[in-house]
C-alpha cells in the first residue's frame, strides 16, 4: 500500500515541498467483535445487537462490515438466541433475548469457515442516585463539571463502566471504576468539558462489568488518551480481548464479548 505525505517547510519565506512515499505493510484483516449485551434497568432486554467489522489499512476511512456470519448466543438454560444480520451491514440483532443477573453466556460465532467464542457473567449494577453540577470549573474555570453519584455494594468487588453522551455535539466520554478504595460508600463518576452549554443533553450510563472488562477497557482507554503527538512513536500492540478463534487459534479476533445491567440517567445542563 502506496500513501504520499507532503511535509511542508519554510526557510528565509521560501516554501519546498518534499514528497516521501511510504510502503507500508498490511496484513490479513482480522475480525472485530463489538459484542456487548446490555440490560437497561426497567425494560425486558429482548433487543440485543451485536456487531462484527475487519481490520483495515491504517489510512482506510471506511471500516469494513463481516457479512455473512453466523452469531448466536446461549445460556446456561439451554436457550439459544440467533442474531441475523441486517442487509449485509455486519449488525446482527436478536429480539428474544432473556437477561438474568449472573446469568453465564456463550457467543459463538462462524466466519468464513472459522469459529470463535467467548463466555461472560451478566454483571448487575447500583442505579445513578443522583448528579450534580459545577460552573468555572477546570483550571481556566472555563468547563462545567458533572459529577454521577453511585452507591456501591459492601463486601463485594464491583466494577463500572461509565459513559457521558452528549446529545448535541454527539460526543462521548468514557471510564471505568473500580471499589478497591470506596467499598460500601456513595461515590462518583467525574466529566468535565468547556464545550457544554446551558440546555445540553447528556445520557449518562452506568454499566456492571466484570474485572477481565474493567481491565481490558482500563488499558484501552490508556492507549487512547496518549497525547504524545509523535506519529513514529512505536504503537502500542493489539489488545486482544476474551474472544478466541477455536479453529485457528493464531487467526485471533479484537474487540470483547460482555453482558451488563445498566443503569440511565437522563441530564440537562442548567
Amino acid at each position: 500500500m502506496k500513501k504520499i505525505i507532503y511535509i511542508v517547510c519554510c526557510f528565509f519565506f521560501f516554501t519546498c515541498e518534499d514528497v516521501i512515499e511510504l510502503n507500508l505493510k498490511t496484513s490479513e484483516p482480522k475480525l472485530v467483535i463489538d459484542a456487548s449485551l446490555v440490560w437497561y434497568k426497567n425494560t425486558d432486554g429482548k433487543s440485543q445487537v451485536i456487531r462484527l467489522s475487519l481490520t483495515a489499512p491504517y489510512y482506510d476511512s471506511i471500516i469494513p462490515p463481516a457479512s455473512g456470519a453466523t452469531v448466536m448466543v446461549t445460556d446456561t438454560k439451554n436457550n439459544t438466541f440467533l442474531f441475523l444480520e441486517e442487509e449485509n451491514t455486519g449488525t446482527y440483532k436478536n429480539q428474544t433475548f432473556i437477561p438474568e443477573i449472573n446469568g453465564v453466556y456463550t457467543l459463538e460465532i462462524t466466519y468464513n469457515n472459522e469459529v470463535y467464542t467467548a463466555s461472560e457473567t451478566l454483571m448487575p449494577v447500583v442505579p445513578i442516585d443522583k448528579v450534580e453540577q459545577k460552573n468555572n470549573a477546570g483550571f481556566s474555570g472555563d468547563e462545567i463539571e458533572i459529577k454521577a453519584f453511585y452507591t456501591d455494594p459492601k463486601s463485594i468487588n464491583n466494577y463500572y463502566f461509565f459513559e457521558f453522551h452528549n446529545i448535541d455535539l454527539k460526543t462521548s466520554s468514557l471510564d471505568v471504576y473500580d471499589d478497591l478504595y470506596t467499598d460500601g460508600n456513595q461515590i462518583f463518576a467525574f466529566f468535565s468539558s468547556k464545550d457544554l452549554e446551558t440546555g445540553s443533553e447528556l445520557i449518562i450510563q452506568n454499566h456492571g462489568i466484570s474485572k477481565r472488562f474493567y481491565e481490558y477497557m482500563n488499558i484501552l482507554l490508556q492507549q487512547n488518551n496518549d497525547e504524545s503527538g509523535d506519529p513514529f512513536e512505536v504503537q502500542p500492540a493489539s489488545l486482544r480481548g476474551n474472544c478466541i478463534n477455536i479453529t485457528k487459534p493464531e487467526n485471533y479476533p479484537l474487540g470483547y464479548f460482555r453482558a451488563s445491567e445498566v443503569s440511565v440517567y437522563n441530564y440537562e445542563v442548567k
